[in-house]
C-alpha cells in the first residue's frame, strides 16, 4: 500500500491489505496489534521476550484471531519482507535493528499515540489534554482526569498511565474528553497528534542513556505543543518550557498560558496567600484573579504536588471547567502510592516513601518539602548526573545512606558539594535486605523533627522490579524497625 493511501485510513476504513508489524508485545504492543488484526490488517508482532503465562495468552488469542505473533530471543532481528508499517512500543530506541532497517526502507514508524490519533471516531473525536515533562505527569493527569469526573464528564487517563489510549479511542461509547500522559518516548513517534490543550510541566535530565543530548530529549517534549488548539501551558520557573511554546506551530489564537508558585501576572495560575487563583480563564483578569482552591485542600502542600494542581487546573479551564469543578476535583483528589507517602511518624521521626522519584530532578522537588533530611538514594542512574540537585539542597541533608548499582555517582557528588554531611554506602546487592540495613541506620540517625526520605533519584530495575516493588519493601522495612 502506498503511503498516502496507508495515510487516509482511519476507524471507519478497511485495513486489508495493509501489512503492519507491531513491535513490543507489553500493553500497548498488544492494544495496537489486537485492534490492527480487528480492522483487517495482516499484523505481525514480534518481541525478545517470551513474556509471562498472561502474555503468552494474549498470543494464542491474537493467532485465533489471524495475527502472526512471534515471541523469543532473535524475534526482533530481521524486519519481515512486504511491511507497510510499524507500529512500535513506545521504549524502544531509534537505533534498534527492526526500526533502523524501516528507517532504510522508506517504512513509516508509528507509536500507539499516532495509531490512537488515527484512529479516533470522526463523528465523537473527543480532545485530548496533553501531560508531559520529566516528572509530575502521572500525578498531573490523575488529577486532572478527577476534576473533569467531578465536573461530569466521561474521561479518562489514557496513554503512560491507566489504559492503552488505542483501547480507549476505539471504545464504542465515546468519551468526552481524555487526559493523556505522554512520555518522550512516545512523542518520540507521534507526528500527526494536536491536543485541544498540552503542558510540559518541568525539563530535567532524565534518559540520557536513550537521548545523545538534552537538546533532544527537550525537543521531543515539545512535540506535545503541535497543533495545540486552545492553549500551551508551560512552567513559569522552568524557561525551558517556554521556549518549547513559543518554538511551537500552534492553531491561530491557542494561548501561552504559564502556571507559578508565585503570583501569576495576567495570563496565568498561580498562588496568592496560599490559594490558588486563575488569571487566565476569566473575563476579569486584567485587574482580578479567581479563587480555585486553597494548598490546605490538597493531599500535599509539596511545591511540586501544588505546581502538578496549578497545572491540571490550568488544562481543565482550557476545557471549560468550571471553577466549582476544580476546587472539588483537586480537593478530593489522592495520589497513587510511592508519592511522598507519609509511611510512619514515630518518636518525632517522619518516614516518607517518595520511591516514584526516579531521576534527580524529582528527588529535588522531594527533598525541597523537607528539612532536616536523612535521605536515602540510589539505583540505577541512567546518565543523569547529581551535582546540581546536592549543590541546592546540602544543607537540608542530615545524613546520607547510598544503595544500589550507581551509588558511586551520587557519593562523588556528595564528597563535591555536602563534604561535612555523614553519607554511609551500602554495598548489599539485595534490594530488599539493602533497604533493611538502611532503614536500620536511617533510624539511628535520625532526631526528632526529621525526615527520613526514600527518593532513590535513579530508577529500581538493579534490586526492584519496578519502582513501587522498592518502595514496599522500604514501608515493610519501616514498620518492623519503628
Amino acid at each position: 500500500m502506498d503511503l498516502e493511501n496507508l495515510d487516509k485510513l482511519g476507524r471507519n476504513d478497511s485495513w486489508e491489505g495493509v501489512r503492519a508489524v507491531v513491535a513490543g508485545f507489553g500493553v500497548s504492543g498488544f492494544a495496537a496489534a489486537d485492534n490492527l488484526t480487528h480492522l483487517g490488517a495482516s499484523v505481525i508482532a514480534l518481541d525478545e521476550s517470551p513474556g509471562d503465562e498472561e502474555r503468552q495468552e494474549k498470543a494464542k488469542l491474537l493467532g485465533i484471531l489471524g495475527a502472526d505473533v512471534r515471541l523469543g530471543e532473535g524475534a526482533t532481528h530481521v524486519l519481515p519482507d512486504d511491511v507497510d508499517v510499524v507500529v512500535t512500543s513506545p521504549g524502544w530506541r531509534p537505533t534498534a535493528p527492526l526500526l533502523a532497517q524501516a528507517r532504510e526502507r522508506g517504512i513509516p514508524i508509528w507509536g500507539e499515540v499516532e495509531l490512537a490519533w488515527r484512529l479516533r471516531d470522526p463523528d465523537n473525536a473527543a480532545p485530548w489534554l496533553a501531560v508531559t515533562g520529566t516528572n509530575g505527569k502521572t500525578t498531573t493527569v490523575q488529577m486532572l482526569d478527577n476534576i473533569l469526573r467531578t465536573a461530569g464528564l466521561r474521561s479518562v487517563a489514557v496513554g503512560n498511565v491507566g489504559l492503552p489510549i488505542v483501547e480507549a479511542v476505539m471504545d464504542p461509547e465515546p468519551y468526552d474528553v481524555f487526559a493523556v500522559e505522554l512520555s518522550s518516548f512516545q512523542l518520540h513517534y507521534t507526528s500527526s497528534m494536536a491536543a485541544e490543550a498540552a503542558v510540559v510541566l518541568n525539563i530535567a535530565e532524565d534518559h540520557l542513556d536513550w537521548y545523545p543530548s538534552m537538546k533532544e530529549y527537550a525537543a521531543d517534549k515539545g512535540r506535545v505543543y503541535e497543533g495545540v488548539e486552545r492553549a500551551c501551558v508551560y512552567n513559569v520557573a522552568d524557561e525551558a518550557t517556554m521556549h518549547l511554546v513559543e518554538e511551537a506551530d500552534v492553531v491561530e489564537g491557542a494561548r501561552a498560558i504559564g502556571f507559578t508558585l508565585g503570583t501569576p501576572a495576567v495570563g496565568q495560575v498561580g498562588v496568592v496567600e496560599d490559594i490558588l487563583v486563575d488569571r487566565a480563564f476569566i473575563e476579569e483578569r486584567q485587574t482580578s484573579a479567581a479563587e480555585l482552591c486553597q494548598i490546605s485542600d490538597l493531599a500535599s502542600s509539596a511545591p511540586h504536588y501544588v505546581q502538578n494542581a496549578l497545572a491540571a487546573a490550568a488544562l481543565a479551564r482550557a476545557h471549560g471547567v468550571s471553577q466549582a469543578a476544580v476546587r472539588d476535583g483537586l480537593k478530593s483528589f489522592r495520589p497513587d502510592g510511592h508519592r511522598i507517602e507519609v509511611v510512619a511518624e514515630v518518636g518525632g521521626v517522619t518516614w516518607v516513601d517518595d520511591s516514584k522519584a526516579t531521576n534527580p530532578h524529582a528527588a529535588q522537588a522531594s527533598l525541597q518539602a523537607y528539612d532536616p533530611v536523612v535521605w536515602i538514594a540510589g539505583g540505577l542512574a541512567k546518565g543523569a548526573r547529581f551535582e546540581d540537585l546536592v549543590a541546592s539542597i546540602h544543607d537540608r541533608l542530615r545524613a546520607v545512606i547510598l544503595i544500589g548499582q550507581d551509588r558511586d555517582v551520587i557519593a562523588s557528588a556528595l564528597a563535591a558539594h555536602a563534604g561535612g554531611i555523614e553519607v554511609v554506602q551500602l554495598d548489599e546487592p539485595d534490594g530488599e535486605a539493602a533497604l533493611a540495613e538502611a532503614v536500620e541506620i536511617a533510624a539511628a540517625l535520625a532526631k526528632p523533627g526529621d525526615t527520613v526520605l526514600l527518593a532513590p533519584g535513579c530508577a529500581s530495575q538493579d534490586q526492584f522490579r519496578d519502582y513501587k516493588a522498592r518502595g514496599d519493601a522500604f514501608a515493610d522495612a519501616v514498620r518492623r524497625t519503628v
